[in-house]
């Protein structure tokens, strides 16, 4: 064969080479920036610091995400039904005027209370050996240094609370709660022996999922569920001031407390 005859086979094959060459790293060049762009948008690998506030659904039939943990009754034993009787809430189906909420006497709200308000935010800080979560001003510990829960100790708005990584999964384990407070703020009970065990993921940089195993066998016939709550993160990373004085004076929150005559 002549050199050009040659020349007319190798230049043809040489450019589809070429083609295909450049295609391949187009293609590789675009895979690495949507990965790029998806390591961008990623959250961090185990993290929860920040500030997150509660994303409560909007529509009918949506009310009581504000003031209960769950939409229908939980599971109460003789001794929650008459506690619950007992409590006088200002939210929910039976409002009254004359509410006996412990709030309303500026007494700490704890969990899991803290997670059932139409302001719900909280701020997370993690140090070694231990997360601290700020609900205003008032302060959660938990500890990840691997102790146990204290065998003797006294309770807690905040009881004493153990956490740590389950894969992707935050677990927190809580115990002695203090009874004074309700469950949430329609007035569902609890007792000292409250025991409750609370998953945080974060599912992308802005969102948070929390769900919640209660297990209360002095107040509730079993272990229930809370339905799940979405947190969102907050631009500005800082936490309120809750402070009881404000809020009854309009000035923290822009909130009067709700009594029925005012709805």
């Amino acid at each position: 064969m002549s050199r050009l005859n040659s020349l007319r086979f190798i230049l043809p094959a040489a450019l589809a080479l070429s083609f295909v060459a450049l295609s391949q790293s187009g293609a590789q060049s675009d895979s690495a920036q949507q990965g790029a762009s998806k390591a961008q948008n990623a959250a961090p690998v185990k993290s929860l610091s920040g500030t997150w506030a509660l994303n409560a659904p909007r529509g009918p039939g949506q009310g009581w995400y504000n003031y209960a943990l769950i939409g229908e009754e939980p599971p109460m034993t003789a001794w929650g039904e008459e506690k619950f009787k007992a409590s006088k809430p200002s939210f929910g189906p039976n409002p009254h005027e004359d509410s006996n909420d412990p709030a309303y006497a500026c007494l700490p709200n704890g969990v899991p209370r803290v997670y059932a308000g139409v302001q719900t935010a909280m701020q997370i800080v993690e140090l070694p050996g231990r997360t601290l979560m700020f609900f205003g001003r008032n302060i959660r510990q938990i500890y990840t240094d691997g102790r146990p829960h204290p065998q003797d100790s006294r309770p807690l708005w905040m009881g004493h609370s153990t956490g740590k990584w389950d894969g992707d999964t935050f677990v927190v384990d809580t115990v002695n709660i203090s009874d004074v407070n309700w469950l949430d703020r329609m007035g569902h009970p609890h007792s000292d022996k409250l025991h409750l065990i609370e998953r945080f993921r974060r599912v992308d940089e802005k969102t948070v999922l929390m769900d919640m195993t209660i297990n209360d066998p002095v107040a509730y016939t079993k272990t229930w569920e809370i339905t799940q709550r979405t947190f969102r993160r907050r631009a500005n990373d800082r936490a309120g001031e809750g402070i009881c004085e404000d809020m009854f004076a309009n000035e923290a929150f822009g909130l009067h407390p709700v009594f029925p005559s005012m709805k």
